[in-house]
């Protein structure tokens, strides 16, 4: 049985798309037109619109292996501009604390907030939905639960079935719905953890929900058990609201082979800069200093690492101000025909934007 006797209601709002609908906002005139966004060095496909998804173009299929398909159905393809899609994350993210303070940024296009849990949910998802869209632009759908994998589902469902807001604790077909929901698409349910519950006959969320305690707490462990009651509406991830800030912000990531092409390891570090300087607002901080590495394997010979630290004129948030510094900073350290294999950022020297704006005044 479904618990829905708590007072808070969980929502996920997400972008639908997002990545394609910032480029649309800047260009109306790609509204109903085939859209897709492509990866680092223009390699692969990251997003498309719904007119992309109808032709059966894949998601993640290299550009060149596509080509046909696009070229003859006049597909627009732009580069991913991540200072852009920081940007309208950032707008979004401010619309929905005018609605409730606490709010989640889980991701750059999805968010989960709370608001007292009663029947009128679904209407305040529309005010919220139609906020968004009008004052931004950008479309998105609502998922209302009890807890986040409920609030996940509701939301992968009102996508699907382009009902904008749904909320599962009000819905009278509620377990229909997550009957409908294979178990492989519940939230935090991979692969391996599918085809131990299909072995025993669980295929779907609703059965997920009815299972019992102790064979999951054996083949599933705490974090499966958690998912299975998660889904009966009682809450075992609670929303981080306001993590204490902290006093340096880093990103780097390891590639996983060799690279070589300085655009593909100037997009990478971009990447980081969104998510950084993401974190670096979630907190109401900016930062002072940012620090800009690439290496090669250090367990190769001959090994080259090099970092540089940038210093702000002014502390910064901005992520297109921190892409033009990491630019900058990338052109004095890289090194023609290295094999590099990590790149990251660091911002430090990190304060109160509020007592930025003091000083200024």
């Amino acid at each position: 049985m479904l618990s829905t006797n708590y007072k808070d209601a969980i929502a996920l709002i997400d972008c639908n798309n997002f990545y394609v609908e910032c480029e649309r906002t800047f260009d109306p005139s790609l509204k109903n037109k085939p859209v897709v966004v492509l990866s680092n060095n223009d390699g692969c496909i990251v997003a498309r619109s719904n007119e992309v998804k109808a032709l059966g173009i894949p998601m993640g299929i290299p550009v060149f292996q596509a080509r046909d398909d696009l070229l003859y159905n006049q597909v627009q393809l732009f580069s991913s501009n991540y200072a852009l899609y920081s940007d309208m994350s950032h707008r979004v993210m401010s619309a929905l604390r005018q609605f409730t303070p606490k709010t989640e940024n889980y991701s750059i296009d999805e968010s989960f907030v709370t608001f007292p849990n009663c029947p009128t949910n679904t209407d305040y998802g529309h005010t919220i939905l139609n906020t968004i869209q009008q004052s931004i632009g950008i479309p998105v759908s609502i998922g209302i639960g009890n807890t986040k994998s409920l609030a996940k589902i509701a939301n992968k469902v009102a996508k699907k079935e382009q009902m904008g807001v749904l909320d599962l604790n009000h819905h009278p077909k509620r377990d229909q719905m997550l009957d409908g929901v294979p178990v492989q698409d519940v939230w935090g349910i991979g692969k391996r953890y599918a085809e131990k519950l299909r072995s025993i006959g669980i295929e779907t969320a609703y059965q997920l929900s009815r299972a019992d305690d102790t064979w999951i707490r054996k083949h599933l462990t705490i974090t499966g058990l958690r998912i299975v009651w998660e889904l009966r509406g009682i809450p075992c991830m609670p929303l981080e609201y306001t993590p204490p800030a902290k006093k340096a912000i880093g990103r780097s990531r390891s590639f996983g082979r060799t690279v070589k092409d300085p655009k593909q390891l100037k997009q990478a570090l971009a990447m980081h800069v969104v998510s950084a300087s993401q974190a670096l607002r979630k907190q109401d901080s900016v930062a002072g200093c940012m620090t800009v590495s690439i290496e090669t394997n250090p367990f190769v010979e001959p090994y080259h690492g090099k970092t540089i630290t940038v210093k702000f004129e002014t502390p910064t948030a901005s992520t297109p101000n921190m892409i033009r510094a990491t630019h900058e900073a990338f052109a004095r350290i890289f090194k023609e025909n290295e094999h590099y294999t990590r790149a990251g950022i660091m911002l430090t020297d990190l304060c109160s934007k509020n007592a930025i704006q003091t000083s200024l005044f």
